[in-house]
């Protein structure tokens, strides 16, 4: 089986697990551009970390700035020959 076959059969055992995880993010109602939700970016922001490490990011924290927070974590797992990096923003 290929990389790429496997990616596909985990994706559809664990469909549901990704939908549920997705609607319980859905639900906080973090939009950036709008002051009122500065608490709601908050929250996200802790969700995400916490669900990083839910699955097993390393050194995952939540980093104050001027504007709202950035969520950082690593994940070295993937080996010295394989750099990997997330950014979203």
């Amino acid at each position: 089986m290929t990389a790429s076959d496997s990616a596909r059969l985990y994706a559809r055992e664990h469909k549901d697990d990704f939908k549920t995880e997705l609607f319980e993010m859905l639900r906080i109602p973090s939009l950036s551009g709008d002051p009122a939700h500065q608490a709601d970016v908050r929250r996200m922001a802790d969700w995400l970390a916490a669900h990083m490490q839910s699955l097993g990011l390393e050194k995952v924290a939540v980093m104050e700035t001027a504007g709202h927070p950035v969520v950082y974590g690593e994940w070295m797992g993937a080996g010295p020959d394989k750099p990997t990096v997330l950014v979203y923003g």
